[in-house]
Formats: structure tokens, sequence, C-alpha cells
């Protein structure tokens, strides 16, 4: 799959260094901003009482 992404990708390599880290820092904006938040209303953390006697 890497491997394709990266001869489907133009330019010099450096170049295509470029365009991935964007492309990866583009995903991980999307995740931190929409993703993570939807699923964190989706997950209750569970009751924990600690030294409760």
């Amino acid at each position: 799959m890497y491997s394709a992404l990266w001869h489907v990708l133009p330019g010099p390599w450096w170049l295509r260094v470029v365009i991935l880290l964007v492309l990866a820092a583009a995903v991980l904006f999307c995740l931190v901003t929409w993703v993570f938040p939807l699923v964190d209303s989706f997950i209750q953390p569970p009751n924990v009482t600690v030294g409760s006697h």
C-alpha cells in the first residue's frame, strides 16, 4: 500500500515526503478536531471511587 502511494505521488522524492507530511498533518488535524470529540461523546467513563470505605 505504501509503495503504491509512493509511486502515485508526483515529483521527486523530497516533494513526495513533503506531500506525505502535509497529508499526515491534515489527517491528524481532522481526527483531533472532529473524530475524537465525536467518539468521546459516546464513551462514558466508569464511576471510580478511590479510598472510600
